[in-house]
C-alpha cells in the first residue's frame, strides 16, 4: 500500500494507458476477488462513470504520471489521516492480496462509512 494517497479528483495516466483516469475512491476490493486489495478506483477521464459495472481498478505502481491533483482542504486532510491510520493495518503481500484476518474489524473501526468494499 502507499503511504501517500492522491486525493479525490486527481487525474492520472496508467502505465501503457492512452485514457486518463480520475479517482473516485481509495482500497477498493474487486467483486470477483475479496482477497486482492487495489490502491485507488477510478473511471475514465473526461467520459466519468457511464456504467457503474465499469470501474477501474489500480495501485500507485502502475502510475506512469499524475496529470492533475484532487481538490485538498481540511476535510481531505482529516480523511487522509484516517486513511493512512486504516491502511497501516493492513497487510498485503507482493501481489496486493490482503493477509488480515481481521480486515472487516479493522474497516469497521473507521469513522468513515464503507461501501461495497471501497472507504
Amino acid at each position: 500500500m502507499v503511504s501517500e494517497f492522491l486525493p479525490i479528483g486527481s487525474v492520472v495516466l496508467l502505465n501503457g494507458g492512452t485514457k486518463k483516469v480520475m479517482v473516485t475512491g481509495f482500497c477498493s476490493i474487486p467483486n470477483n476477488n475479496n482477497h486482492k486489495l487495489y490502491d485507488y478506483c477510478g473511471c475514465v477521464y473526461p467520459e466519468g462513470i457511464i456504467n457503474s459495472n465499469e470501474v477501474c481498478l489500480f495501485n500507485n505502481d502502475q502510475i506512469a504520471s499524475v496529470c492533475f491533483k484532487g481538490y485538498q482542504d481540511e476535510d481531505e486532510a482529516k480523511f487522509q489521516k484516517e486513511l493512512k491510520n486504516v491502511v497501516s493495518k493492513i497487510k498485503l503481500d507482493s501481489d496486493h492480496n490482503m493477509i488480515n484476518e481481521n480486515l472487516s474489524d479493522t474497516m469497521n473501526e473507521t469513522s468513515f462509512s464503507t461501501t461495497e468494499g471501497a472507504f
